[in-house]
């Protein structure tokens, strides 16, 4: 066992968190003790693992040392993030400027946050975002897909949605399969439309370059060369999630999306998207960026009256998003 010991920052208490809960975070990604006394921090554990946490601690201290904010979820990324790729240079996921080239406007993330989850969808294949509405996590996850696209990193963009509305069984609705799932897909039409011209975007569902369908039309399928997004992955089952996670073929990415808050399944029938919250947590290669209500990015008050459902909530009371 190693012992490493650095300088604590005035600020180190706001990395540290509540009860310490941020150093219990890193101790258990790294497997290292990690303790305050005065004005020195002491990391113990095997000599790499210590030599790690003692580079991550130093640079989030720089950035608290700018008079930078790091919001609980930009924690909940970067400690994770830095374990399995510690070539990452913290501040650059901070302070780089990132932007999108959509086709019709350029994408600029509007909160570290919303930043943080860009980096990671362009270093993962699997990102998982889970947040309430207003975070920009649909409409972020659209604007990364769209952007791969016509860069020409993959050949389609695959984009679906459970339809819990119509309990998956689309067969006993009137009309083609598109005239079916259209309501249940609307608003990720909207995102596409917003970032490429409508009439390019139904060439390009034409040609196969773009897919919009339901959940149960995954079963049995490889996606290779794809970006693919599950939306409104809440209203997902274990199985279903199991399922779509299981459909990444090569060269391709999946990011899925959604609120644990508001789940329409049946009281009886878990979510996928809490149960993958609890399965994969600690699996390497899959990132779990978490939106809270401080992140919303539309009208103040819809900050207020989502804090209010989430706090009267029993689905979702004691569980950090």
């Amino acid at each position: 066992m190693d012992e490493l010991t650095l300088d604590c920052s005035p600020r180190f208490h706001e990395l540290a968190g509540a009860n310490d809960v941020n150093l219990r975070r890193i101790e258990k990604r790294f497997n290292v003790q990690v303790s305050a006394r005065g004005d020195k921090v002491r990391i113990k554990g095997e000599k790499a693992a210590a030599g790690l946490v003692e580079s991550l601690i130093t640079q989030l201290m720089e950035i608290y040392d700018t008079g930078q904010e790091i919001s609980e979820g930009a924690l909940k990324f970067i400690i994770p993030a830095f374990h399995d790729d510690p070539s990452i240079r913290i501040k650059d996921v901070f302070s780089e400027k990132t932007r999108l080239q959509t086709g019709r406007k350029e994408i600029t993330p509007r909160s570290v946050i919303q930043k943080e989850y860009l980096f990671a969808m362009g270093r993962f294949d699997i990102v998982i975002s889970i947040g309430p509405a207003g975070t920009g996590k649909t409409y972020l996850a659209m604007a990364a897909a769209v952007s791969e696209l016509l860069r020409k990193r993959v050949s389609r963009i695959v984009l679906t949605r459970p339809a819990v509305e119509a309990g998956e069984r689309l067969g006993f609705l009137p009309g083609d399969l598109y005239e079916k799932i259209n309501p249940y897909l609307r608003p990720l039409h909207d995102a596409l439309y917003d970032m490429i011209e409508p009439e390019r975007v139904g060439r390009m569902i034409e040609q196969g370059m773009i897919e919009i369908a339901p959940l149960a039309y995954m079963r049995g399928r490889t996606l290779n060369d794809a970006f693919i997004i599950l939306d409104e992955a809440q209203n997902s089952t274990p199985d279903q999630m199991k399922m779509f996670l299981t459909r990444l073929g090569l060269n391709s990415k999946a990011v899925i999306t959604g609120d644990i808050t508001q789940v329409d399944l049946p009281p009886s029938v878990e979510s996928g998207l809490i149960h993958a919250k609890m399965v994969l947590k600690d699996v390497p290669g899959i990132r779990f960026i978490h939106f809270t209500e401080k992140d919303v990015v539309r009208h103040e008050l819809v900050k207020r009256i989502l804090k209010a459902y989430e706090e009267n909530d029993p689905r979702v009371r004691g569980q950090s998003l």
